[in-house]
């Protein structure tokens, strides 16, 4: 029998794999909704549906690596990462799925959930008010309005499966809709920096830097108390704290 890993746990959702199968268990069924939805629309390679019996998704392993994860070493040549680049513009290009997603929502909304999140972080004395203070306001860049995209909205490195310079998959689609397409941008190279170059020249086309940076302090300053909450550590070495302190 093939052993069961846990490849993430939470009281929300539990990702298991046996073997080539990868089993997801999600007590909103909306989200996996929304996931099989994004991937039978999505223009880039995504994990095979095997079968659905709520609350379980089962889907087919992709091939390849992971470009590495946040807190961790990045893998990958610079053609590998610029691969991923022209896969996310080829993404953000595709016709627009039905709903918005988790880039996608409106100024105001995010707005007020960055105003909350950063009294709460402060209060509770998660950090520094200093540092909560600067990140916000480099943030504020991020504000403004944007052309909806076919976003992935919660693409980290650690979602996207490359096989030498070819990418092979894109998983974990749950958060998919139309949105911002410079959120997936800054999701994907958060803690990576050194690679936006290389992502960048495989998007092919010119970017407000500022406004990839706004994300990466907004993107983190919304994460640490959920992180902490689901047993998950943001201080852990070039994770969400460490991105925030980069930008002092």
């Amino acid at each position: 029998m093939d052993e069961v890993k846990v490849v993430v746990a939470h009281s929300e959702r539990a990702t298991l794999r046996v073997g080539d199968v990868f089993l997801k268990v999600d007590a909103d069924q909306a989200r996996i909704d929304v996931e099989v939805e994004a991937m039978s629309l999505a223009p880039v390679p995504t994990p095979e549906v095997l079968w659905r019996k709520p609350p379980v998704l089962a889907i087919a392993a992709l091939p390849g690596t992971t470009l590495g994860r946040l807190g961790g070493p990045s893998t990958g040549s610079p053609a590998a990462w610029a691969a991923a680049g022209a896969a996310i513009r080829k993404l953000h290009e595709a016709p627009l799925p039905p709903r918005p997603g988790r880039a996608g929502r409106s100024i105001v909304a995010l707005t007020a959930e960055l105003d909350d999140e950063c009294e709460l972080l402060v209060t509770n004395g998660l950090l520094p008010a200093e540092l909560v203070t600067r990140n916000r306001r480099v943030a504020e860049a991020a504000l403004r309005p944007w052309t909806p995209a076919f976003t992935h909205g919660d693409l980290q490195i650690a979602h996207v499966f490359i096989d030498g310079d070819k990418v092979t998959g894109v998983i974990d689609w749950s958060e998919a809709g139309q949105g911002d397409a410079l959120y997936d941008l800054a999701t994907f190279t958060l803690g990576h920096e050194e690679h936006l170059d290389d992502v960048l020249s495989g998007y092919g086309t010119d970017i407000n830097l500022n406004v990839i940076q706004a994300w990466w302090s907004l993107r983190s300053l919304l994460a640490v108390r959920w992180l902490i909450e689901h047993g998950f550590d943001p201080f852990a070495p070039g994770c969400e704290v460490d991105v925030l302190r980069s930008r002092v």
